[in-house]
């Protein structure tokens, strides 16, 4: 007779708690259990945390001034920050000398070898204001010799554009500008698509089918062509901030409607579920029903809708800024920096101007993966 399988106590005894501590897990303990086991949504979340954690370091990161003009390295080429030499540890990157071509009479920069650039850590550079109020010119990595500055104001790690700015710097401040319009212009889009597409699920009827008609009306608009009339009434004597808030606006008035049908399909399915009419036997408002007990029901929803409308807001307002219809400098946007890109001749001549978009892709693909990771997790049924 074949012996029967006997569990240890050991193992036994931890199912029993594994099952015990799944029974009394709340929801979004529950979420992370399973987000865990999405490896490239966790990824994918480690490299966008990593991004929005430079928001408040941009300056501190940067290593030149990014509205410098230094025309005399203008268009000059990425420069690779070398840490040894013969004589140990010494960072340092080699100086530059400029010189004009003789058969196309374009000009250029050479590598001098023997002469070299030291640089420092926590260095003194340009002042810049810490977290909007703390005046500092401290700054992570730089030109340590106060003489090489007045040479050199970065190293230029990503090169400069025409204009001599220091590409890396510029990118850095892109990052935060770019990502933070789509933070703010979902956060503004949500709000409206709940709130609408709740009532217009809740009520029904006339009410239902108000909104209902606004929503197709904005869905048959062309989008770009949309964006682009509303940014070109955009005053052309506006501040900075106000442009940033108009263009956040425009970005996001319209981009409520996915979420406001998402959330009327999931309130016409629930109100008429028992827990539904339980609270309203209670004596619940209708303001709590919708909103406490019947929108945490369809979290995972609510949580793909985010995770793919941030992207599309940030490719929106980078659209925008490249076609000149968005942030004007001296605003710096991942849209502002690809308009040196817009001559396929100077892509030609000086590539590194397009490393830019690699940001871009990165993140666009992060929030996807995000976002599948999460509504994996948060639905009950995947």
């Amino acid at each position: 007779m074949a012996e029967e399988a006997v569990i240890p106590s050991t193992a036994s005894e931890s199912l029993e708690q594994q099952d015990e501590e799944f029974s009394v897990a709340s929801q979004w303990r529950l979420m992370w259990w399973r987000f865990r086991r999405h490896k490239l949504a966790l990824i994918a979340g480690v490299i966008l945390a990593l991004f929005y954690a430079t928001f408040p370091l941009s300056e501190f990161i940067g290593i030149g001034d990014p509205a410098l003009n230094f025309t005399k390295l203008s268009f000059l080429r990425p420069q690779p920050i070398r840490f040894f030499d013969d004589s140990g540890f010494n960072p340092h990157v080699n100086a530059v000398e400029s010189y004009r071509d003789k058969v196309t009479f374009k000009p250029g920069f050479r590598t001098v070898e023997d002469e070299r650039v030291p640089v420092g850590f926590f260095v003194k550079t340009w002042e810049y204001s810490f977290l909007g109020f703390i005046k500092t010119d401290r700054h992570l990595i730089g030109i340590s010799d106060p003489a090489d500055l007045a040479k050199r104001p970065s190293l230029y790690i990503l090169g400069s554009d025409s204009l001599g700015r220091d590409q890396f710097s510029r990118l850095m401040l892109s990052t935060r500008i770019s990502l933070s319009i789509g933070l703010v212009g979902v956060a503004i889009s949500l709000i409206i698509g709940i709130v609408l597409g709740g009532i217009s699920g809740f009520y029904g009827e006339l009410v239902d089918t108000i909104i209902q008609r606004i929503i197709e009306i904005i869905g048959g608009v062309p989008t770009l062509p949309l964006w682009m009339g509303l940014s070109a009434a955009v005053p052309q004597d506006w501040a900075v901030m106000q442009v940033y808030f108009a263009i956040t606006v425009i970005l996001s008035i319209f981009g409520w409607t996915g979420m406001a049908r998402v959330v009327r399909g999931k309130f016409f399915q629930l109100r008429e579920e028992d827990f539904v009419m339980s609270a309203r036997i209670a004596g619940a408002s209708e303001g709590r029903i919708m909103f406490i007990h019947m929108l945490p029901s369809f979290y995972s929803h609510i949580i793909a809708s985010i995770s793919l409308s941030i992207p599309g807001m940030i490719i929106g307002e980078t659209a925008l800024s490249f076609l000149g219809l968005g942030l004007r400098a001296p605003a710096v946007s991942f849209g502002i920096m690809l308009q040196e890109a817009q001559n396929p001749s100077t892509v030609a001549l000086y590539p590194w101007l397009m490393f830019v978009a690699v940001p871009v892709i990165i993140i666009v693909l992060a929030f996807n993966f995000l976002g599948d990771g999460l509504r994996d997790a948060a639905d009950p049924y995947g």
